[in-house]
């Protein structure tokens, strides 16, 4: 069994938690990834209970964690471009999930606990990642949606604002963006209606059942309180085929984000975003892709996508 690490990124947007994990208790059968401190809680200690210390180290800024632990050691650089191509594309392949949900409570805590409502008040009319990250996701948006102006064809932009990174000149009929602030939805090009809501405090979605073809997350799924209640919903308004599209970066408010995540790498965020399809149910075995379009260099940009079931 391949025993997954956590992976320290170079960029990061204000400081960073890093610690031991027990994030995984499933089997994974890809190469291990270059890390800071491999995950010690392998299956076997996960089925007995064992637990691991939270936030070993709260509030240790990037480069002064990997300086340091670079002079304690002859290991090369923990920076972004050292991680092991196709990692993350590794993660979700041959995984032998555990019978049940092995997050716990705890793991989606935050560090600021205060009304996401009053977090999220202000529009903040910005990018939360570089202009070659948008620019990837933009392009595979291109490749994987409906063709512009399919009859029929409707989408969601979940934890939407101002911009969605749809194709450019890209439309259909229906377009609804949900999201936490009105003025960004407002301002939102592509969007044909929308929907302010904080999944946080009500994961339960306002649409009917089979409503939507695709629905997408940006760099959003990491700020979800209660997944497997939003995956259910996702679940149950997807269309039968239907794709949903989760992306992530390693770029976040991390006061906001949960405490799996900051505690975590990106081979390890797609396992828990893989984690979150597996046991809503529903959902065809989930895949991850790497789109990051230099990595080193630029924001690194994650996909894990799965569809519904046809017989769901």
């Amino acid at each position: 069994m391949a025993i997954l690490g956590l992976q320290l990124q170079q960029r990061f947007p204000v400081l960073t938690a890093v610690c031991y994990s027990r994030l995984i208790s499933a089997t994974i059968h890809a190469p291990a990834v270059a890390s800071v401190s491999s995950l010690s809680c392998k299956l076997k200690k996960w089925n007995n209970g064992g637990r691991l210390p939270r936030r070993l180290v709260v509030g240790l800024g990037a480069s002064f964690w990997a300086q340091n632990m670079n002079m304690a050691s002859n290991s090369k650089p923990f920076i972004a471009s050292a991680r092991l191509k196709g990692a993350v594309e590794q993660a979700l392949q041959n995984v032998e999930w555990p019978e049940q949900f092995p997050f716990k409570d705890e793991d989606f805590q935050r560090f600021d606990e205060t009304s996401d409502s009053l977090f999220y008040e202000a529009p903040r009319f910005v990018t939360h990642i570089d202009d070659a990250a948008i620019a990837a996701l933009t392009k595979y948006y291109s490749e994987v949606f409906p063709p512009s102006n399919t009859p029929g064809v409707s989408i969601l932009d979940m934890c939407s604002s101002w911009v969605s990174h749809f194709p450019k000149g890209y439309k259909q009929e229906r377009v609804v963006g949900m999201g936490m602030n009105e003025e960004e939805l407002k301002r939102n090009p592509v969007l044909t209606e929308y929907v302010v809501q904080d999944l946080n405090l009500k994961p339960k979605l306002p649409f009917e059942d089979n409503s939507f073809d695709v629905i997408t997350n940006v760099v959003s799924v990491d700020y979800l309180t209660k997944p497997l209640d939003v995956f259910k919903e996702i679940c149950r308004i997807l269309k039968p085929g239907g794709l949903a599209i989760m992306s992530f970066s390693n770029r976040c408010f991390w006061t906001k984000a949960i405490s799996i995540w900051t505690s975590t790498g990106d081979t390890d965020h797609a396992l828990i975003v893989g984690s979150y399809f597996h046991y809503a149910g529903g959902f065809e075995p989930p895949q991850a892709v790497d789109i990051s379009p230099n990595p080193g260099r630029s924001d690194p940009m994650y996909i894990v996508y799965s569809r519904k079931l046809s017989t769901a």
